[in-house]
C-alpha cells in the first residue's frame, strides 16, 4: 500500500528555518529518522521508505507553496495512489506554537497551498496535519511573521515537536488517520 505524504513550504535557501516551510522541515526529519534522501525530480524532492509493510512516499513540491497543486497531482497519478492516501503537512497560523490537529479532510482555512491543491484535486477529501505555528504578529505584519524565522525559543523547543510529527504521519498510514487523530491532536 503506498502513501504519499506532502510536506509543504518554499525553495531557496531564503525561505530555510521559516515557519511557513515546516512542512519542509517535518518531512527532511522523517527521511533523516529512516535513512533516506531525497532526490529532485519532476516537480519535487522525492525520498521513499518502507514501514510496516507500507511505502511511504515523501514528497516536497519545487512549486512554491501557492502552487504546490500540479506537484501533488502529478505524484498521486505517476504512482496511482489513492486521495484516501494523501496526507499534507503544514503551518497553520491559527493553532499556537507546537500544537497539531490532524483532519481525514477539510477547508483550506485560508492557507494558500491547500487552496491549490483543492484547485488542481477538484476535492478537499484529503488528510492533512496541521503544525501550530501561533499568530504572534502584528496587524498587518502576517506576512513578514510566516515567512520569518523562528524565534530563539521556539527553535529550543521545536525539534521533540517536530519527532510527534513524525509518528503522527507513521501513525496516520499504520493504524488510520480516526486513531491517529485521537493519538495525536491536541
Amino acid at each position: 500500500m503506498k502513501y504519499l505524504i506532502v510536506g509543504l513550504g518554499n525553495i531557496g535557501a531564503e525561505y530555510d528555518n521559516t515557519r511557513h516551510n515546516i512542512g519542509f522541515e517535518i518531512l527532511d526529519d522523517l527521511a533523516a529518522k529512516r535513512e533516506v534522501s531525497f532526490k529532485n525530480e519532476n516537480l519535487g524532492a522525492i525520498a521513499e521508505f518502507k514501514f510496516k509493510g507500507r511505502t511511504f512516499i515523501l514528497l516536497k513540491p519545487n512549486t512554491y507553496m501557492n502552487l504546490s497543486g500540479k506537484s501533488v497531482r502529478y505524484w498521486l497519478q505517476k504512482h496511482k495512489i489513492k486521495m484516501s492516501n494523501l496526507l499534507v503537512v503544514l503551518d497553520d497560523l491559527n493553532l499556537p506554537f507546537g500544537k497539531m490537529r490532524m483532519r481525514a479532510k477539510g477547508k483550506d482555512g485560508g492557507h494558500n497551498g491547500l487552496k491549490d491543491i483543492d484547485k488542481m484535486l477538484g476535492q478537499n477529501n484529503y488528510a492533512r496535519l496541521r503544525f501550530g505555528i501561533g499568530s504572534d504578529y502584528t496587524k498587518g505584519k502576517q506576512v513578514d511573521f510566516v515567512l520569518g524565522e523562528w524565534a530563539i525559543e521556539e527553535q529550543q523547543s521545536i525539534g521533540p515537536l517536530k519527532d510527534k510529527a513524525c509518528d503522527a504521519i507513521l501513525a496516520y498510514a499504520t493504524i488510520g488517520a480516526g486513531r491517529a487523530m485521537s493519538q495525536f491532536n491536541g
